[in-house]
Protein backbone atom coordinates (compact mmCIF):
# COMPACT_ATOMS: atom_id res chain seq x y z
CA UNK A 1 0.00 0.00 0.00
CA UNK A 2 1.05 3.28 -0.91
CA UNK A 3 0.30 6.88 -0.68
CA UNK A 4 0.78 9.86 -3.80
CA UNK A 5 0.33 12.55 -1.87
CA UNK A 6 3.08 14.75 -0.46
CA UNK A 7 1.29 15.46 2.84
CA UNK A 8 0.49 12.87 5.37
CA UNK A 9 -1.86 10.11 3.79
CA UNK A 10 -3.83 9.70 7.36
CA UNK A 11 -4.13 11.41 10.60
CA UNK A 12 -4.58 9.51 13.52
CA UNK A 13 -6.34 11.02 16.25
CA UNK A 14 -6.15 9.19 19.62
CA UNK A 15 -5.72 9.89 23.21
CA UNK A 16 -4.30 6.60 23.97
CA UNK A 17 -0.98 6.48 23.57
CA UNK A 18 -0.55 2.76 23.23
CA UNK A 19 -3.26 2.68 20.74
CA UNK A 20 -1.79 5.15 18.97
CA UNK A 21 1.15 3.37 18.36
CA UNK A 22 -0.58 0.05 17.84
CA UNK A 23 -2.59 2.00 15.02
CA UNK A 24 0.72 3.78 13.41
CA UNK A 25 2.65 0.40 13.29
CA UNK A 26 -0.44 -1.16 11.19
CA UNK A 27 0.26 1.54 9.12
CA UNK A 28 3.67 1.57 8.33
CA UNK A 29 4.08 1.75 5.03
CA UNK A 30 1.95 5.20 4.75
CA UNK A 31 3.02 8.67 5.98
CA UNK A 32 0.79 9.17 9.41
CA UNK A 33 0.58 12.39 11.80
CA UNK A 34 -0.48 12.33 15.47
CA UNK A 35 -2.95 14.16 17.40
CA UNK A 36 -4.25 13.15 20.97
CA UNK A 37 -7.23 15.93 21.43
CA UNK A 38 -9.32 18.19 18.93
CA UNK A 39 -7.21 21.34 19.06
CA UNK A 40 -4.14 19.22 17.84
CA UNK A 41 -6.10 18.06 15.45
CA UNK A 42 -7.16 20.46 13.60
CA UNK A 43 -3.74 22.12 14.49
CA UNK A 44 -2.37 19.03 12.32
CA UNK A 45 -5.45 19.09 9.62
CA UNK A 46 -5.39 22.19 8.61
CA UNK A 47 -1.12 22.30 8.73
CA UNK A 48 -1.58 18.54 6.50
CA UNK A 49 -4.74 18.44 4.73
CA UNK A 50 -4.36 14.48 4.93
CA UNK A 51 -6.88 12.37 2.55
CA UNK A 52 -8.04 10.57 5.56
CA UNK A 53 -8.64 11.20 9.52
CA UNK A 54 -9.03 7.93 12.20
CA UNK A 55 -10.46 9.47 15.40
CA UNK A 56 -12.01 8.13 18.73
CA UNK A 57 -14.92 9.27 19.69
CA UNK A 58 -13.76 9.58 23.39
CA UNK A 59 -11.39 12.38 23.55
CA UNK A 60 -10.48 14.67 25.98
CA UNK A 61 -12.08 16.34 28.50
CA UNK A 62 -15.05 13.87 27.50
CA UNK A 63 -12.89 11.25 27.09
CA UNK A 64 -15.81 8.62 28.32
CA UNK A 65 -18.21 10.38 26.11
CA UNK A 66 -18.69 11.33 22.15
CA UNK A 67 -19.66 14.97 22.26
CA UNK A 68 -15.59 16.27 21.88
CA UNK A 69 -15.63 13.70 19.27
CA UNK A 70 -18.78 14.87 17.23
CA UNK A 71 -17.61 18.42 17.51
CA UNK A 72 -14.26 17.42 16.08
CA UNK A 73 -16.03 15.20 13.33
CA UNK A 74 -18.06 18.24 12.46
CA UNK A 75 -15.13 20.78 12.14
CA UNK A 76 -13.50 18.07 10.06
CA UNK A 77 -16.15 18.01 7.72
CA UNK A 78 -16.53 22.02 7.60
CA UNK A 79 -13.30 22.53 6.70
CA UNK A 80 -12.25 19.88 4.68
CA UNK A 81 -15.62 18.48 3.46
CA UNK A 82 -13.49 16.02 0.88
CA UNK A 83 -11.43 14.32 4.14
CA UNK A 84 -12.86 10.81 4.43
CA UNK A 85 -13.44 10.13 8.52
CA UNK A 86 -13.02 6.42 9.65
CA UNK A 87 -14.57 6.56 13.45
CA UNK A 88 -13.08 3.71 15.64
CA UNK A 89 -15.62 2.91 18.61
CA UNK A 90 -15.83 0.39 21.51
CA UNK A 91 -17.79 -2.50 22.04
CA UNK A 92 -21.32 -0.54 22.46
CA UNK A 93 -20.71 2.24 20.73
CA UNK A 94 -22.25 1.47 17.64
CA UNK A 95 -25.13 3.96 18.09
CA UNK A 96 -22.54 6.92 18.61
CA UNK A 97 -20.92 4.93 15.30
CA UNK A 98 -23.87 4.48 12.87
CA UNK A 99 -24.63 8.69 14.19
CA UNK A 100 -21.27 9.83 13.02
CA UNK A 101 -21.68 8.15 9.35
CA UNK A 102 -25.01 10.27 9.37
CA UNK A 103 -23.11 13.39 10.29
CA UNK A 104 -20.78 12.46 6.88
CA UNK A 105 -18.11 10.21 8.10
CA UNK A 106 -16.90 8.08 5.31
CA UNK A 107 -17.45 4.56 7.90
CA UNK A 108 -16.46 2.86 11.71
CA UNK A 109 -14.71 0.32 12.97
CA UNK A 110 -15.17 -1.11 16.41
CA UNK A 111 -12.34 -1.64 19.27
CA UNK A 112 -10.70 -3.62 18.86
CA UNK A 113 -10.07 -3.61 15.72
CA UNK A 114 -7.63 -6.25 13.18
CA UNK A 115 -5.08 -4.00 11.74
CA UNK A 116 -5.64 -5.62 8.71
CA UNK A 117 -8.97 -4.34 8.43
CA UNK A 118 -8.18 -1.00 9.12
CA UNK A 119 -5.52 -0.89 6.62
CA UNK A 120 -8.25 -2.50 3.94
CA UNK A 121 -10.25 0.50 5.20
CA UNK A 122 -8.36 3.46 4.90
CA UNK A 123 -6.70 2.07 1.01
CA UNK A 124 -10.53 2.43 0.31
CA UNK A 125 -10.76 5.52 2.26
CA UNK A 126 -7.25 6.91 0.22
CA UNK A 127 -8.53 5.18 -3.18
CA UNK A 128 -11.91 6.76 -3.16
CA UNK A 129 -11.03 10.35 -2.20
CA UNK A 130 -8.23 10.08 -4.98
CA UNK A 131 -11.05 9.28 -7.69
CA UNK A 132 -12.73 12.05 -6.25
CA UNK A 133 -10.01 14.85 -6.73
CA UNK A 134 -9.06 13.52 -10.05
CA UNK A 135 -12.85 13.56 -11.26
CA UNK A 136 -12.59 17.21 -9.63
CA UNK A 137 -9.42 18.27 -11.97
CA UNK A 138 -10.68 16.61 -15.26
CA UNK A 139 -14.11 19.22 -14.25
CA UNK A 140 -11.95 21.93 -13.49
CA UNK A 141 -9.74 21.40 -16.63
CA UNK A 142 -13.22 21.94 -18.85
CA UNK A 143 -13.89 24.78 -17.04
CA UNK A 144 -11.75 27.30 -19.50
CA UNK A 145 -13.88 26.12 -22.55
CA UNK A 146 -16.99 26.57 -20.79
CA UNK A 147 -16.18 30.33 -20.14
CA UNK A 148 -15.77 31.18 -23.25
CA UNK A 149 -19.84 31.50 -23.28
CA UNK A 150 -22.08 33.19 -20.72
CA UNK A 151 -22.84 32.10 -17.33
CA UNK A 152 -26.17 33.33 -15.94
CA UNK A 153 -29.90 32.51 -14.42
CA UNK A 154 -30.63 35.97 -14.21
CA UNK A 155 -34.09 36.55 -16.21
CA UNK A 156 -32.85 39.84 -17.72
CA UNK A 157 -29.68 37.97 -18.61
CA UNK A 158 -31.29 35.18 -19.94
CA UNK A 159 -33.19 37.22 -22.01
CA UNK A 160 -30.27 38.95 -23.39
CA UNK A 161 -29.01 35.29 -24.36
CA UNK A 162 -32.20 34.53 -26.07
CA UNK A 163 -32.45 37.65 -28.07
CA UNK A 164 -28.47 37.46 -28.99
CA UNK A 165 -29.75 34.13 -30.72
CA UNK A 166 -32.24 35.49 -31.99
CA UNK A 167 -30.13 37.88 -33.80
CA UNK A 168 -27.28 35.59 -34.70
CA UNK A 169 -28.69 34.54 -37.94
CA UNK A 170 -29.47 38.05 -39.13
CA UNK A 171 -27.04 40.17 -41.01
CA UNK A 172 -28.03 43.44 -38.90
CA UNK A 173 -25.86 45.11 -37.29
CA UNK A 174 -25.21 44.73 -33.64
CA UNK A 175 -24.63 47.62 -30.74
CA UNK A 176 -24.35 46.31 -27.53
CA UNK A 177 -24.52 48.71 -24.35
CA UNK A 178 -23.56 47.92 -20.91
CA UNK A 179 -21.10 48.83 -18.44
CA UNK A 180 -17.58 47.84 -18.82
CA UNK A 181 -17.10 44.43 -17.86
CA UNK A 182 -20.19 43.20 -18.50
CA UNK A 183 -18.92 40.56 -21.06
CA UNK A 184 -20.02 42.82 -24.41
CA UNK A 185 -17.33 40.92 -26.10
CA UNK A 186 -18.25 37.28 -24.81
CA UNK A 187 -21.80 37.98 -26.34
CA UNK A 188 -20.26 39.51 -29.33
CA UNK A 189 -18.38 36.20 -29.49
CA UNK A 190 -21.38 33.94 -28.93
CA UNK A 191 -23.26 36.12 -31.32
CA UNK A 192 -20.47 34.98 -34.17
CA UNK A 193 -20.39 31.11 -33.19
CA UNK A 194 -24.30 31.08 -33.09
CA UNK A 195 -24.41 32.84 -36.69
CA UNK A 196 -23.93 31.52 -40.15
CA UNK A 197 -20.50 33.09 -40.04
CA UNK A 198 -19.02 31.09 -37.72
CA UNK A 199 -16.35 29.57 -39.88
CA UNK A 200 -14.87 32.55 -40.70
CA UNK A 201 -12.59 34.80 -38.31
CA UNK A 202 -14.02 36.95 -35.41
CA UNK A 203 -11.67 40.29 -35.19
CA UNK A 204 -11.63 42.17 -32.30
CA UNK A 205 -10.50 45.90 -32.26
CA UNK A 206 -10.99 48.52 -29.52
CA UNK A 207 -10.96 51.83 -30.71
CA UNK A 208 -10.04 53.85 -27.43
CA UNK A 209 -6.92 51.47 -27.44
CA UNK A 210 -5.35 52.38 -30.47
CA UNK A 211 -4.14 56.11 -31.14
CA UNK A 212 -6.03 58.12 -33.72
CA UNK A 213 -2.96 58.09 -35.86
CA UNK A 214 -2.75 54.11 -35.91
CA UNK A 215 -6.41 53.30 -36.12
CA UNK A 216 -7.09 54.29 -39.81
CA UNK A 217 -4.54 52.30 -40.78
CA UNK A 218 -5.89 49.40 -38.37
CA UNK A 219 -9.31 49.56 -39.34
CA UNK A 220 -8.58 49.86 -43.81
CA UNK A 221 -5.47 49.17 -43.73
CA UNK A 222 -2.37 50.97 -46.05
CA UNK A 223 -0.45 50.16 -49.58
CA UNK A 224 3.06 50.31 -49.89
CA UNK A 225 4.82 53.26 -49.36
CA UNK A 226 1.38 54.87 -48.17
CA UNK A 227 3.55 56.60 -45.27
CA UNK A 228 7.09 56.66 -43.96
CA UNK A 229 7.57 53.03 -42.62
CA UNK A 230 4.59 51.17 -45.07
CA UNK A 231 7.50 49.38 -46.46
CA UNK A 232 4.33 46.47 -47.13
CA UNK A 233 0.85 46.49 -48.13
CA UNK A 234 -1.21 45.77 -44.97
CA UNK A 235 -4.79 44.36 -44.81
CA UNK A 236 -6.70 46.54 -42.14
CA UNK A 237 -8.96 44.23 -39.76
CA UNK A 238 -12.02 44.85 -41.73
CA UNK A 239 -10.51 43.26 -44.60
CA UNK A 240 -9.08 40.08 -42.60
CA UNK A 241 -12.81 39.85 -40.73
CA UNK A 242 -14.20 39.08 -44.91
CA UNK A 243 -16.87 36.56 -44.49
CA UNK A 244 -16.56 36.36 -40.50
CA UNK A 245 -17.73 39.65 -37.56
CA UNK A 246 -16.15 42.35 -37.22
CA UNK A 247 -16.16 43.62 -33.29
CA UNK A 248 -15.55 47.21 -32.78
CA UNK A 249 -15.37 47.78 -28.75
CA UNK A 250 -15.85 50.88 -27.25
CA UNK A 251 -16.82 52.57 -31.08
CA UNK A 252 -18.04 55.92 -28.79
CA UNK A 253 -14.35 56.43 -29.05
CA UNK A 254 -14.20 56.32 -32.62
CA UNK A 255 -12.80 59.78 -33.83
CA UNK A 256 -15.24 61.80 -35.67
CA UNK A 257 -12.74 61.56 -39.15
CA UNK A 258 -12.83 57.46 -39.50
CA UNK A 259 -17.03 57.84 -38.17
CA UNK A 260 -17.59 59.63 -41.71
CA UNK A 261 -15.05 56.34 -43.30
CA UNK A 262 -17.35 53.55 -41.36
CA UNK A 263 -20.31 55.00 -42.42
CA UNK A 264 -19.48 55.08 -46.40
CA UNK A 265 -18.04 52.02 -45.55
CA UNK A 266 -21.19 50.55 -44.54
CA UNK A 267 -23.28 52.40 -46.88
CA UNK A 268 -21.35 51.07 -49.47
CA UNK A 269 -19.36 47.78 -48.47
CA UNK A 270 -16.43 48.15 -50.06
CA UNK A 271 -12.98 50.07 -48.57
CA UNK A 272 -9.94 52.17 -49.71
CA UNK A 273 -6.80 51.20 -48.03
CA UNK A 274 -4.83 54.44 -46.63
CA UNK A 275 -2.87 55.62 -49.98
CA UNK A 276 -5.03 53.21 -52.13
CA UNK A 277 -7.63 54.15 -54.64
CA UNK A 278 -8.76 50.55 -55.27
CA UNK A 279 -12.17 49.83 -53.71
CA UNK A 280 -12.03 46.44 -52.48
CA UNK A 281 -15.75 44.72 -51.17
CA UNK A 282 -15.98 43.23 -47.95
CA UNK A 283 -18.65 41.03 -46.65
CA UNK A 284 -18.27 41.07 -42.96
CA UNK A 285 -20.99 41.25 -39.84
CA UNK A 286 -20.30 44.41 -37.90
CA UNK A 287 -20.89 44.15 -33.97
CA UNK A 288 -20.32 47.16 -31.82
CA UNK A 289 -19.74 47.65 -28.12
CA UNK A 290 -19.82 50.63 -25.80
CA UNK A 291 -20.16 51.92 -22.30
CA UNK A 292 -20.81 54.98 -23.34
CA UNK A 293 -24.24 57.29 -23.47
CA UNK A 294 -23.95 57.53 -27.84
CA UNK A 295 -27.68 59.43 -27.97
CA UNK A 296 -26.18 62.03 -25.25
CA UNK A 297 -22.54 62.02 -27.48
CA UNK A 298 -25.17 62.84 -30.38
CA UNK A 299 -26.27 66.22 -28.87
CA UNK A 300 -22.89 66.88 -27.52
CA UNK A 301 -21.36 66.88 -31.12
CA UNK A 302 -19.40 63.60 -30.61
CA UNK A 303 -20.97 61.11 -32.59
CA UNK A 304 -22.63 60.86 -36.09
CA UNK A 305 -26.49 60.32 -35.89
CA UNK A 306 -26.22 59.05 -39.43
CA UNK A 307 -23.34 56.47 -38.01
CA UNK A 308 -25.84 56.07 -34.88
CA UNK A 309 -28.78 54.89 -36.28
CA UNK A 310 -26.38 52.70 -38.93
CA UNK A 311 -24.64 50.77 -36.32
CA UNK A 312 -27.86 50.13 -34.01
CA UNK A 313 -30.57 47.96 -35.89
CA UNK A 314 -30.28 45.68 -33.09
CA UNK A 315 -29.70 47.32 -29.77
CA UNK A 316 -28.75 45.19 -26.49
CA UNK A 317 -28.69 46.26 -23.57
CA UNK A 318 -26.54 43.96 -20.75
CA UNK A 319 -27.38 44.52 -17.11
CA UNK A 320 -24.35 44.76 -14.43
CA UNK A 321 -23.34 42.31 -12.27
CA UNK A 322 -24.75 43.87 -9.35
CA UNK A 323 -28.36 43.78 -10.89
CA UNK A 324 -28.31 40.35 -11.85
CA UNK A 325 -29.87 38.18 -8.78
CA UNK A 326 -27.21 35.29 -7.85
CA UNK A 327 -24.81 35.73 -10.53
CA UNK A 328 -22.33 36.77 -8.68
CA UNK A 329 -21.72 34.01 -6.94
CA UNK A 330 -22.43 31.16 -9.44
CA UNK A 331 -19.70 33.07 -11.88
CA UNK A 332 -17.49 32.97 -8.85
CA UNK A 333 -17.85 28.96 -8.58
CA UNK A 334 -16.90 28.90 -12.06
CA UNK A 335 -13.78 31.16 -11.75
CA UNK A 336 -13.15 28.93 -8.59
CA UNK A 337 -12.61 25.72 -10.84
CA UNK A 338 -10.79 27.55 -13.70
CA UNK A 339 -8.43 28.87 -11.23
CA UNK A 340 -7.46 26.33 -9.71
CA UNK A 341 -7.11 24.09 -13.07
CA UNK A 342 -4.74 26.65 -14.26
CA UNK A 343 -2.61 26.80 -11.09
CA UNK A 344 -2.61 23.21 -10.55
CA UNK A 345 -3.93 23.21 -7.35
CA UNK A 346 -6.27 20.74 -5.36
CA UNK A 347 -9.45 22.27 -5.80
CA UNK A 348 -11.12 24.70 -3.81
CA UNK A 349 -14.61 26.22 -2.71
CA UNK A 350 -16.19 29.34 -1.69
CA UNK A 351 -17.13 29.26 1.90
CA UNK A 352 -20.70 30.45 3.27
CA UNK A 353 -19.18 33.89 4.27
CA UNK A 354 -17.36 34.41 1.11
CA UNK A 355 -20.45 33.73 -0.74
CA UNK A 356 -22.35 35.99 1.12
CA UNK A 357 -19.58 38.64 0.93
CA UNK A 358 -19.75 38.23 -3.13
CA UNK A 359 -23.33 38.49 -3.03
CA UNK A 360 -23.30 41.66 -1.31
CA UNK A 361 -20.60 43.32 -2.79
CA UNK A 362 -22.01 46.02 -5.61
CA UNK A 363 -18.95 44.56 -7.93
CA UNK A 364 -18.31 48.19 -9.86
CA UNK A 365 -16.02 46.53 -12.17
CA UNK A 366 -18.68 43.82 -13.12
CA UNK A 367 -17.41 40.36 -14.30
CA UNK A 368 -13.62 41.92 -14.92
CA UNK A 369 -13.14 42.69 -11.12
CA UNK A 370 -14.82 39.37 -10.38
CA UNK A 371 -12.43 37.65 -12.11
CA UNK A 372 -9.81 39.05 -10.21
CA UNK A 373 -11.05 39.27 -6.98
CA UNK A 374 -11.35 34.65 -7.51
CA UNK A 375 -7.84 34.68 -8.94
CA UNK A 376 -6.26 36.37 -5.55
CA UNK A 377 -8.62 34.84 -3.98
CA UNK A 378 -7.23 31.04 -5.46
CA UNK A 379 -3.90 32.25 -4.60
CA UNK A 380 -4.25 33.23 -1.53
CA UNK A 381 -6.34 30.32 0.06
CA UNK A 382 -4.43 28.24 3.00
CA UNK A 383 -6.96 25.31 3.42
CA UNK A 384 -9.91 23.97 0.94
CA UNK A 385 -11.95 26.71 1.19
CA UNK A 386 -12.01 30.83 0.02
CA UNK A 387 -12.71 32.30 3.22
CA UNK A 388 -13.63 36.25 3.27
CA UNK A 389 -10.41 37.22 4.49
CA UNK A 390 -9.12 35.74 0.57
CA UNK A 391 -11.46 37.85 -1.28
CA UNK A 392 -9.95 41.10 -0.32
CA UNK A 393 -13.49 42.68 -0.11
CA UNK A 394 -15.44 45.35 2.52
CA UNK A 395 -19.13 44.15 2.68
CA UNK A 396 -21.53 46.60 0.37
CA UNK A 397 -24.91 45.77 1.44
CA UNK A 398 -27.59 46.79 -1.29
CA UNK A 399 -30.46 49.71 -0.39
CA UNK A 400 -33.79 47.93 0.19
CA UNK A 401 -36.06 48.10 -3.28
CA UNK A 402 -39.58 50.18 -1.69
CA UNK A 403 -40.79 50.88 -5.37
CA UNK A 404 -43.58 48.70 -5.23
CA UNK A 405 -46.31 47.96 -2.76
CA UNK A 406 -48.37 45.06 -4.26
CA UNK A 407 -47.87 41.89 -1.74
CA UNK A 408 -47.85 39.68 -4.47
CA UNK A 409 -45.48 40.98 -6.71
CA UNK A 410 -42.88 41.86 -3.51
CA UNK A 411 -43.24 38.37 -2.48
CA UNK A 412 -42.53 37.05 -5.88
CA UNK A 413 -39.69 39.20 -6.68
CA UNK A 414 -38.80 38.12 -2.66
CA UNK A 415 -39.35 34.70 -3.96
CA UNK A 416 -36.98 34.65 -6.75
CA UNK A 417 -34.10 36.79 -5.37
CA UNK A 418 -33.99 33.97 -2.72
CA UNK A 419 -34.29 30.61 -4.97
CA UNK A 420 -31.85 32.42 -7.43
CA UNK A 421 -29.24 33.29 -4.59
CA UNK A 422 -29.79 29.61 -2.59
CA UNK A 423 -29.05 28.22 -5.89
CA UNK A 424 -25.95 29.93 -6.47
CA UNK A 425 -24.32 29.78 -3.32
CA UNK A 426 -24.61 26.30 -3.44
CA UNK A 427 -23.77 26.10 -7.00
CA UNK A 428 -26.86 24.80 -8.73
CA UNK A 429 -27.42 21.61 -5.87
CA UNK A 430 -31.07 21.55 -5.72
CA UNK A 431 -30.72 19.72 -2.21
CA UNK A 432 -28.46 21.72 -0.42
CA UNK A 433 -30.35 24.89 -2.09
CA UNK A 434 -33.80 23.44 -0.66
CA UNK A 435 -32.22 22.79 2.84
CA UNK A 436 -30.76 26.49 3.25
CA UNK A 437 -34.33 27.83 2.12
CA UNK A 438 -36.08 25.43 4.54
CA UNK A 439 -38.11 23.85 2.77
CA UNK A 440 -38.56 20.09 0.75
CA UNK A 441 -36.65 19.44 -2.50
CA UNK A 442 -40.45 18.62 -4.23
CA UNK A 443 -41.29 22.18 -2.85
CA UNK A 444 -38.64 23.96 -4.42
CA UNK A 445 -39.13 22.24 -7.70
CA UNK A 446 -42.73 23.54 -7.48
CA UNK A 447 -41.58 27.11 -6.89
CA UNK A 448 -38.80 27.32 -9.46
CA UNK A 449 -41.62 25.71 -11.84
CA UNK A 450 -43.94 28.99 -10.84
CA UNK A 451 -41.07 31.65 -10.85
CA UNK A 452 -40.34 30.25 -14.62
CA UNK A 453 -36.86 29.27 -13.24
CA UNK A 454 -34.28 26.77 -14.76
Amino acid sequence: MSSTARNPAVLIVEDDLALQKQIRWSLDQLECVLASDRAEAMSQLRRFQPPVVTMDLGLPPDADGATEGFALLEEILASLPDTKVIVLTGQNGQANALKAVDMGAYDFLAKPFEPEALALTIDRALRLHELQMENRRLRAAQAPESMGGLITRDPDMLRVCRMIEKVAHASATVLLLGESGTGKEVLARSLHKASNRHAGRFVAINCAAIPETLLETELFGHEKGAFTGAVKTTQGKIELAHGGTLMLDEIGDLPLPLQSKLLRFLQERVIERVGGRQEIPVDVRIVCATHQDLKQQIQDGAFREDLYYRLAEIVVNIPPLRARVGDAVLIAHAFVHRFCAEQQRPALALSPEAAQLIEQHTWPGNIRELENCIKRACIMAEGKRIVPEDLGLSASLAEADTGTLDLRAVREAAERKAVLAALARVDGNVLQAAELLGVSRPTLYDLMHRLGLR
